[in-house]
């Protein structure tokens, strides 16, 4: 019976009973010339076999056919049946003998030709030079180096070389790797297995070569050392060591292994191949984010990228994928090597918000959330239609910053005829569309409020309906909870009511141009000026109840084209004591403290905001100016604001017994959530919700609020040293000295961009001082900001 085995598309061609084919006249040509043949059709590679004088090859004017190579074979196997005994050129060890006698360890001397292990990712050739110590030996490895190994480093002693020139290490190390074919491992294996015989290196090499000469016996050991397949290590001692070949089934296991790892490392060579390209193209010619998600294998290989960058990793194959890519980039492997390529390719933009690919923030609804909001937008009822009280009579001031998209709440004012003054703050409706445990309020309740970044906003409830449905807007009717309140001529309330209205906002003013209006003193806005003074009596009243003035300055900063190599930055500075900023916080407060009072007088289980403050001596302050330096050293002791869901508590900082936020239903949960609390008590209906109910959904808003605030404070700073960082280096800011940290070093507030950071402050500067400053360093991706003090002559 003719046994076929094919070799690399190729076939070896034996009886069940034929010895080697090294016994044979036929033999592989000498190794340093080792020829191929190439099957233009197939693509298949065969090694040419060498019967007398002869070429036995496929393709080619000097070889046979296939038939050829058979009839060669059997006249040669024919001939040996004939003989008596074997002339085999290869003793090999059967699993009978002992391995001892294989494993005689070669002695270390000057010019030995060495394997060695460099560390556990490089194993280099080296010449012996000299002892180092007792047992180490100085080599001379491929790279040039000279140094010291230990005999456990060595893998491998070349046989058969005497003196070795360490100049001919990179020749002999290139003649080897050109010649390597691992197809004639399995030549060897089939006769191996057969014969269930062990073999060294240079038995292989005499086996497959013809010869065990220096170059072929380390061909050998390369070939059966980085084997995977075929042979496994029996024994090893020192630089010595036995292979046997493996059983069938395994190897078959193992091919089919191989040939998966091999496909998987072809792949992964493709993906860096799309990414060099990338890499190598110019900024508007990259691949768009979309085109690196229409193949599966490559999004995977992307998201493992993305995942990396932001240590978010899923699973250890994720990473372990991400880790090949870099490192088959030549990159390290680190969060900032995976980014710095994310965006060399295109897929990230330059100033890619990492936070908020952290923090998991939710920035778009579902299809699903969108279709429910449309839903609503459509159904025209409204409830609460019979009680609303009709308010259009009213001028309403809506007062907000200019990119404001969500508008929800407005004030109007006059004065009532015994000259006190009488408020209206109308906050916007959104409960009529949006019921309890809707699904649309449901998805509210996962954000928990709506995010405000540089680069833009993401809304807690799906835009059409959060711009369109619930905010006020100008010149149109628009339903409202209306809170009204007379004051006596102290500041404190006189009377108050809560309803159900219909408003129609007369204008819709930025802070910039209602404190410019409140400037110019207009006779016909008599009713802004009823507001402001309404405001410094709300301010007077509080703080002789205690209230603490924590008034400061914060930037505002809105990107233009955040995706740009060089996005447009425009910021502002708040000054939170301006007349208007200051008009519509104190309209606010003093909204929030009629709802509390309105929900105590009630029983209605709402979220009831304190602040303790009594431990806070404000005199100890006086010496501080007030405005920034005040409120910074103030604001370092307060304690954390409370939440009680039964009744009021006091509210030290802002000097009220008691306080609900209500003014921001679309944009903040908790609001929405003292609007169905209000809004049921209106109905005379029960409240949706019980304290204890309220306190787990609260639980739930404020950890997604905490995480909002980390957000939108590192993007804030983000974006104010990009600024920085553009800034003409020769620049100068104003800085207010907050506070000493340590010996000279500093807090500051500058003034220009209202951000706090440090630097180091000459001698005689206090507390309170104002001082110039340069920036030496801005580097926002790393939150690097270096400034140094301009020394005045």
């Amino acid at each position: 019976m003719m046994a076929v085995r094919a070799v690399n598309g190729g076939s070896l061609f034996r009886s069940a009973a034929s010895p080697p084919l090294l016994t044979f006249g036929c033999r592989f040509r000498q190794f340093s010339s080792l020829p191929f043949r190439r099957n233009s059709e197939l693509g298949l590679r065969f090694p040419i076999f060498c019967c007398g004088n002869q070429f036995l090859g496929y393709g080619g004017g000097l070889s046979r056919s296939v038939h050829s190579i058979v009839d060669c074979v059997m006249e040669e196997l024919t001939a040996w049946r004939s003989r008596r005994r074997i002339r085999a050129t290869v003793k090999l060890t059967t699993s009978g003998e002992l391995l001892e006698d294989k494993l005689v360890n070669q002695e270390i001397e000057k010019g030995l030709l060495l394997e060695f292990k460099k560390d556990s990712d490089r194993v280099l050739l080296g010449v012996a030079q000299r002892p180092d110590g007792k047992k180490n030996w100085m080599v001379y490895d491929q790279n040039g180096v000279t140094s010291s190994i230990k005999p456990q480093q060595i893998t491998y002693i070349v046989p058969g070389v005497e003196n070795f020139d360490h100049a001919e290490i990179s020749k002999f190390l290139q003649k080897a790797q050109e010649n390597l074919d691992p197809t004639l491992l399995e030549i060897a294996w089939v006769e191996l297995l057969e014969k269930n015989a062990s073999v060294t290196a240079e038995e292989l090499a005499e086996m497959i070569f013809g010869s065990s000469e220096p170059l072929e016996s380390y061909c050998a050991h390369l070939l059966l050392s980085k084997d995977e397949v075929y042979f496994t290590v029996l024994a090893t001692k020192g630089s010595r060591t036995i292979y046997g070949p493996r059983p069938t089934g395994q190897v078959e296991e193992l091919l089919h292994k191989k040939l998966a790892k091999d496909a998987s490392e072809k792949e992964l060579q493709d993906f860096v191949q799309l990414l060099v390209s990338a890499k190598a193209k110019a900024a508007l010619a990259k691949p768009s984010k979309s085109s690196w998600m229409m193949d599966e294998k490559i999004l995977y290989k992307i998201e493992s990228l993305e995942a990396y960058a932001i240590d978010a990793c899923k699973s250890d194959e994720q990473r372990k994928t991400a880790g090949m890519i870099l490192k088959a980039m030549g990159l390290t492997k680190t969060a900032s090597s995976a980014l710095n390529l994310l965006i060399n390719i295109g897929y990230f933009p330059v100033h890619v918000n990492l936070d908020l690919l952290k923090l998991n923030i939710l920035t778009d609804h579902s299809d699903e959330i969108i279709a429910a909001a449309e839903s609503l937008l459509s159904d025209s009822s409204d409830s609460d239609e019979m009680n609303r009280e009709d308010l259009t009579h009213l001028k309403v001031y809506a007062i907000d910053v200019d990119e404001a998209d969500e508008l929800d709440d407005a004030l109007s004012a006059t004065k009532l005829q015994d000259g006190r003054m009488k408020i209206w703050i109308h906050v916007a409706d959104p409960t009529r569309y949006v019921e309890p445990g809707s699904m649309v309020d449901r998805e509210a309740l996962r954000r928990g409020t709506s995010v405000f970044l540089p680069t833009g906003t993401y809304p807690m409830f799906p835009e059409k309906l959060a711009m369109e449905g619930m905010s006020l807007k100008q010149g149109e009717l628009c339903n409202a909870v209306s809170v009204s309140v007379i004051l006596h001529s102290d500041g404190s309330i006189a009377e108050y009511s809560v309803q159900n209205s219909i408003i129609k906002p007369t204008y819709m003013l930025t802070y910039e141009s209602a404190t410019e209006l409140l400037h110019l003193n207009l006779e016909e806005e008599a009713e802004l000026k009823i507001l402001s003074e309404a405001a410094a009596l709300r301010l007077k009243w509080r703080r002789q109840q205690g209230a603490i003035d924590t008034s400061t300055l914060e930037a505002r900063i809105k990107v233009v084209n955040p995706e740009d190599l060089e996005p447009s930055i425009n910021l502002y500075v708040e000054n939170q004591a301006d007349p208007a900023m200051r008009l519509v916080s104190e309209m606010m407060i003093l909204c929030g403290e009629v709802v509390a009072t309105f929900g105590s007088r009630n029983n209605i289980p709402l979220p009831y905001r304190g602040q303790p403050q009594s431990n806070i001596d404000v005199s100890a302050y006086s010496h501080l100016p007030e405005g920034p330096v005040r409120s910074s050293a103030i604001v370092r002791i307060m304690r954390a604001a409370e939440i009680d869901f039964r009744k009021p508590i006091r509210h030290g900082v802002l000097g009220l017994p008691g306080y609900v936020q209500f003014t921001s239903p679309i944009r903040r949960y908790l609001d929405l959530l003292a609007h169905y609390q209000v809004k049921a008590f209106l109905r005379g209906e029960s409240p949706p919700f019980s304290a204890g109910q309220l306190e787990g959904m609260a639980s739930i808003v404020n950890m997604q609020v905490r995480v909002v605030r980390k957000l939108s404070a590192s993007s804030l700073r983000y974006w104010i040293i990009e600024f920085l960082r553009r800034q003409p280096r020769e620049k100068k800011f104003r800085a207010l000295i907050l506070r000493f940290i340590k010996d000279r070093i500093a807090a500051l507030l500058l003034v220009e961009v209202g951000l706090q950071a440090s630097a180091w402050v000459s001698i005689g500067s206090q507390v309170g001082d104002e001082v110039e400053v340069q920036v030496e360093e801005a580097h926002s991706r790393d939150d690097v900001l270096y400034l140094k003090e301009v020394l005045r002559n």
